[in-house]
């Protein structure tokens, strides 16, 4: 039984998630031939403050730009 686990900074619209999810277990599908009911994605929204690259955080990032 494939999993796929996808973390994201939190903020897409539920419509943007729902796609990828489509889109994700369409590629595992046709990529191993795993029967639809067999697929899993799991979808982790990470809050911006809590996501960081270079030591600055998604939060500060956003932040920066508004100013």
């Amino acid at each position: 039984m494939p999993l796929v686990e996808i973390s994201i900074v939190a903020g897409r619209s539920p419509e943007k998630i729902r796609d990828l999810i489509h889109q994700v277990h369409a590629a595992v599908r046709n990529s191993l031939d795993a029967p639809d009911e067999a697929i899993r994605v799991l979808v982790r929204e990470v809050p911006p403050a809590h996501w960081a690259a270079g030591d600055i955080t998604k939060a500060e990032q956003e932040a920066s730009r508004e100013r």
